[in-house]
């Protein structure tokens, strides 16, 4: 147990030592150690196990002078690199302490370490000069006193102590008197009278010996020339001269002027000052002396940090024969002023750093120092600008430079800190240390476009691959981090638009990786598609990556590439067509198509004799359709509303109009450039009667009132039989004399006649300048024939007012088959045989006359119709 317990023991009492050092480790190494010396544990002072030393990477940091120590890094002791000389480090202050720094990482710690280089004897006491001449008159009494310059030694302390001995001697003796505990002064005293002509040279040595152990010693030989005559040495009126001067006294300055008298007469009292010595010896040209005036005055600049104190040995000497010389000290204390600015070292710098950094990261190390003293010595730190980054004292002179804000490298991607120091002298002196902090990027900013949704207008029937918007998304990252790809991420169109299934975005679309770039993977068509949504997706490249979406709806705008096509009438194919609509025979295309109707003779005019229907697959004004008489030009019988196809006569019909016309009908759509089809109607000019016979003949036939003719025996053939029939209908209609009697009172009312088929029927607008045109933009639909069907309907109003119940059977639902309505009774007109009066014409009825030579009848044929309720 005891073996276990002494190191435990040790690591306690080293805790509370560092504890009550306040975290300073402390050395002693002599002077003159050797390479390799170890100075202490220092891994083991510091706490640090074994193997830390080097993991940590355990290590110095020099503050400006060189440490001539190291640490070992395999064992983590303080050892000498170099060789200590104090004298060199400290010259003579004492004690001689070295303050070094120690680093380990991870994490980083600083330790302050102070080494004391002790003193050792390995400094001789050291005379100016190897020999001293000296001249005495022999008239000097004894008890005469002659200064003698002391040794100096380089060593501080007890080895700096010097004694002196004089060689013996029967005229001569040495009084040592010490002015304070470093200086001391010499004087040679003389105990017995000179006699020139018994000894005319005294030879002496003079021993200095310091206080070391071993003793070190250094001599002066004493050469003293007896003199003859002058018996009077000039006399100072202060033996020592004290003066207090500023280190920022300018050269030439006066530092003492010193006085001397001579009682002699004559050229033996004639003198002259000068100096003969100075301490430190260095500064010996620093001074100058008037020889006449006694005036000592500055020939450089004093440096309180380099010497505080000068001492000088001022002679008298006057010019008899032997001279003689009296002396004094002037002593010189240099006053400290604030001359030194601030000195700021960067130790140790961790950079970049993290946007993401922790508030309170150690950034920097920085070591502050001033070479003045007191006030002026004392220094204060300060960080410029004042954030994110702030001042940490870990230690006196130490600082360490920690993160006191977040950082974010998009708004400040690198920082110039600058430390400053000001001391506090006055005025005060400042420095300034720059760091260059720069901030290191993280994906924290996700891709954000410029419009959370892009609306992009695209014109159909574009070439394939042409672009059609450019998207930007923009990341304020860098590198990796800040590099954006796009894709397309969802969206698509289904249905009857996709041609009956869902079709993805991407089928119609592509946008480029790299530059957001949206291109058309195909032609568009308005008709198959008029609006595409899909969703647009910009990913960063960072770890992790982070994404944006925008939402891009594509419109498709229509084109005029669909020309206008040629409908089939109500019947729903080729054959007789219903009353007031052609018979039609389909052409090469939907574009082309001919079409027979009949018209009798004496038709009044505006009388529908057909109506031509067609459609554009196209929308708005694409689809907006307008019919024109193309052949025959001029001022023919016949007519075509602008707007609602119907062919009615444009004045009354005549024999002399012939058997049969020929129309061409041009249909054209009103887009840039328009697109039109040509519509061929041949009608034929008959007889009222055979007029209604065809009709007649049609509806019981095939449900059609018109019919298309393949030649003129067909024709022929059909009137015979509907003659007959005619001749029998009229027989049985006149039970319902009656009901004419009641048409003819009402004749003159205005009305809308009402035919109908046994096919469907479609609503037209009884207007010439009234028709429908289409448009995809809304949901609700309206039949103009069999299994024809557009939205959005556009509706222009007619020129006259509706006929009653018009506007209510807009707003219903559509019927399964509408009435067609035209402007007025067929076939009514201008009748070759007197009519009788008709009764008024009942709702929902269609009108059937015949006529010949024998006589004509009439007849209101009702049907009912029920309509569903809205």
């Amino acid at each position: 147990m005891g073996v276990w317990w002494g190191p435990v023991v040790r690591v306690l009492v080293l805790q509370a030592a560092w504890a009550l050092g306040g975290g300073q480790v402390r050395y002693s190494v002599p002077e003159e150690a050797r390479a390799g010396t170890v100075v202490g544990r220092l891994a083991q002072d510091l706490g640090l196990e074994a193997g830390e030393p080097e993991a940590r990477r355990l290590r110095l940091v020099a503050q400006g002078r060189r440490a001539s120590v190291e640490v070992s890094g395999a064992s983590g002791a303080l050892v000498v690199s170099s060789r200590l000389d104090r004298e060199e480090l400290c010259g003579k202050s004492a004690p001689c302490a070295l303050r070094l720094e120690v680093l380990v990482e991870r994490p980083l710690r600083v330790f302050h370490v102070e080494l004391e280089v002790t003193d050792i004897n390995d400094n001789a006491p050291l005379f100016p000069a190897a020999r001293k001449n000296l001249s005495i008159a022999e008239s000097s009494l004894p008890g005469s006193r002659f200064p003698l310059e002391g040794a100096s030694d380089a060593d501080i302390g007890a080895n700096a102590q010097l004694s002196y001995t004089l060689s013996p001697s029967e005229h001569f003796t040495l009084d040592v008197k010490s002015s304070d505990e470093n200086r001391k002064s010499l004087f040679l005293v003389l105990t017995k009278s000179l006699d020139r002509e018994t000894m005319p040279v005294h030879r002496l040595v003079l021993t200095a010996s310091d206080g070391g152990r071993p003793s070190l010693s250094g001599t002066v030989e004493l050469v003293i020339s007896v003199l003859d005559a002058n018996d009077n040495a000039p006399q100072f009126n202060q033996s020592v001269y004290k003066v207090q001067l500023p280190e920022s006294a300018a050269e030439k300055t006066l530092v003492v002027r010193v006085n001397a008298t001579d009682p002699d007469e004559g050229l033996n009292m004639d003198f002259s000052y000068s100096i003969i010595s100075s301490v430190p010896i260095r500064k010996r040209d620093l001074f100058t002396i008037d020889p006449k005036t006694g005036e000592v005055r500055l020939t450089g600049a004093l440096d309180f940090e380099d010497a505080r104190l000068h001492e000088l040995q001022i002679e008298a000497r006057d010019k008899g024969t032997p001279p003689l010389s009296g002396h004094c000290s002037v002593e010189l204390e240099v006053v400290d002023v604030n001359d030194n600015a601030p000195e700021v070292w960067v130790t140790s710098l961790s950079v970049p750093v993290a946007e993401d950094a922790s508030v309170g990261t150690v950034v920097a190390l920085l070591s502050v120092s001033d070479r003045d003293s007191g006030a002026n010595g004392r220094v204060r730190c300060a960080v410029w600008p004042a954030g994110p980054f702030g001042l940490v004292a870990t230690f006196a002179g130490s600082y360490s430079l920690v993160l006191r804000e977040a950082l974010d490298r998009e708004r400040v991607s690198e920082y110039e800190v600058e430390v400053r120091a000001e001391d506090g002298g006055a005025p005060p002196l400042r420095a300034s240390r720059g760091v260059r902090v720069p901030v290191s990027d993280v994906n924290d900013n996700a891709p954000a476009f410029a419009q959370a949704v892009y609306t992009v207008l695209a014109r159909e029937n574009n070439a394939a691959g042409a672009e059609l918007a450019r998207l930007w998304a923009r990341d304020p990252d860098e590198a990796g981090n800040g590099r954006v790809s796009y894709s397309v991420a969802e969206g698509g169109v289904g249905g009857a638009s996709a041609g009956g299934g869902w079709r993805s975005a991407s089928s119609y679309v592509s946008v480029d990786a790299e530059s957001g770039r949206l291109w058309a993977l195909q032609p568009l068509d308005y008709e198959e598609l008029q609006v595409l949504q899909f969703e647009v997706r910009a990913v960063d490249a960072g770890e992790p990556p982070l994404c944006g979406n925008a939402t891009v709806q594509l419109f498709v705008v229509d084109e005029n590439d669909n020309a206008p096509a040629l409908l089939p009438p109500a019947g729903g194919g080729p054959g007789p067509g219903a009353s007031g609509e052609a018979a039609w025979v389909p052409g090469a295309g939907p574009g082309a198509g001919a079409w027979w109707a009949w018209a009798a003779w004496g038709a009044p005019a505006g009388q529908v004799v057909a109506k031509i229907r067609a459609v554009d697959a196209d929308s708005g004004y694409n689809a907006w359709l307008r019919y024109e008489l193309w052949e025959p030009r001029g001022k023919g019988p016949f007519r075509v509303g602008l707007y609602s196809g119907e062919v009615s006569t444009a004045r009354a019909l005549e024999e002399a109009d012939g058997p049969r016309q020929r129309l061409v009908i041009v249909v054209r759509d009103h887009g840039e450039p328009a697109r039109s089809a040509t519509a061929t109607l041949s009608v034929s000019l008959v007889e009222g009667g055979e007029a209604a016979l065809a009709a007649a003949g049609s509806s019981s036939g095939s449900g059609s009132g018109l019919r298309a003719s393949s030649g003129a025996e067909g024709g022929a053939s059909s009137s015979s039989r509907n003659v007959w029939l005619v001749v029998a209908i009229c027989a049985v209609s006149s039970l319902f004399l009656l009901a004419v009697v009641l048409y003819g009172a009402s004749r003159w009312a205005p009305r809308a006649a009402v035919l109908s088929g046994p096919g469907p029927a479609t609503l037209v607008c009884a207007s010439e300048v009234g028709s429908w045109s289409y448009s995809q933009r809304q949901s609700r639909s309206l039949c103009v024939a069999d299994g024809a069907g557009k939205s959005d309907l556009m509706v222009f109003s007619p020129n006259f007012p509706p006929p009653p119940g018009a506007a209510a059977k807009e707003t219903q639902p559509e019927p399964p088959a509408l009435l067609d309505t035209v402007s007025g009774p067929p076939f009514l007109a201008s009748r070759p045989f007197p009519l009788p009066a008709l009764p008024a014409r009942p709702l929902g009825s269609r009108w059937w006359e015949s006529g010949s030579a024998a006589g004509a009848c009439g007849c209101w044929v009702v049907d009912l119709r029920f309509w569903p309720e809205k």
